[in-house]
């Protein structure tokens, strides 16, 4: 009996131990953690949906929150809700991301950000063919360049110090993997990533740590809206990720930025998302990025299987219109 256990621990165990030893010096950056209390978390989209659960969550938690949206009617109603819900007061403040001086305005009247949250977010879906370039700009002017202007608009008091501190950006899975009908939003959303990555690099020096949240189908208000429009491919599609509420997805997603984790999925699917398409990005768990070393091939396979399912959806949706 000691040989076969003899060579199950040369085969498979000491492989791993190695493996697990390496990664543990490997991962970049390094683990960290940001603390939420006392500090001021700054959240785009804050009037509703996901925004306004993190909103209600960081003020339980002890932040010093405040939210950022275009109505100044539906952010009144918001505080009263977070009021109501959580007994903290949040500031409020109605600006148009795609406006960079507005912005500009608010970050400064809201003062120096311990934890930016970065959660606005527009979806038009439509086949690009038939998609009006108006459309397709607002998708990118608000998902793409709102992030910029909100990050430009507070980086510099970020690097002033007092701790580690955060820049989360709110993706989806649609900017994990392209999906019909999401053309547009698909590469505001992908875009994030090179964004996140790229700025990761610039600011790890100043203690300021990037997340990346990649919710699925959210029940919010705005998915109401979209689902009554989507193209009937896209909702079958879409349909094979199991959707989620938008506190469980705030509780991710804080979740996520206090563990300074660079991608925080929502879900298992998401976890199953992330590995297959972690890449080059940075990784701070050692264990994640075991999975992600022993597992990228194996989920290639999944993926392979799950693509085969779409595009038998789309021939099948493409021969009833015919």
């Amino acid at each position: 009996m000691a040989s076969p256990l003899l060579f199950l621990v040369l085969i498979v165990v000491a492989p791993a131990a190695v493996l697990l030893l390496a990664l543990s010096f490997l991962v970049r950056p390094r683990p960290v953690k940001i603390p939420v209390k006392g500090r001021h978390v700054f959240i785009t989209g804050g009037s509703s949906g996901i925004g306004l659960a993190l909103a209600k969550r960081a003020a339980r938690e002890g932040a010093r929150v405040s939210i950022l949206a275009r109505s100044l009617s539906k952010l009144e109603d918001a505080r009263d809700m977070i009021r109501v819900a959580t007994g903290v007061e949040v500031a409020i403040y109605s600006s148009d991301v795609r406006d960079g001086a507005a912005v500009q305005k608010a970050v400064d009247a809201a003062g120096p950000i311990d934890v930016l949250i970065c959660n606005h977010g527009v979806i038009v879906p439509q086949e690009m063919e038939t998609q009006s370039i108006e459309d397709i700009k607002f998708m990118v002017d608000v998902n793409l360049m709102g992030t910029f202007h909100l990050i430009r608009a507070a980086l510099p008091g970020m690097k002033r110090g007092g701790g580690p501190r955060s820049i989360s950006l709110m993706s989806s899975q649609a900017g994990q993997v392209g999906i019909y009908g999401y053309t547009a939003y698909s590469a505001s959303k992908f875009a994030l990533r090179g964004l996140g990555e790229a700025l990761q690099q610039e600011v790890i020096n100043d203690d300021i740590h990037v997340s990346l949240i990649f919710p699925p189908d959210t029940e919010t208000p705005g998915f109401v809206q979209e689902s009554k429009i989507r193209p009937e491919v896209t909702s079958k599609i879409a349909g094979s990720s199991v959707g989620m509420k938008a506190d469980d997805v705030a509780e991710r997603t804080l979740n996520g930025i206090k563990s300074g984790s660079f991608i925080v999925p929502c879900n298992f699917d998401g976890l199953m998302l992330a590995i297959a398409t972690c890449g080059l990005s940075p990784q701070r768990s050692y264990l994640m990025a075991f999975c992600e070393v022993t597992c990228a091939g194996l989920l290639r396979f999944v993926a392979l299987c799950f693509q085969w399912g779409w595009y038998a959806t789309i021939e099948k949706c493409s021969a009833r219109k015919k």
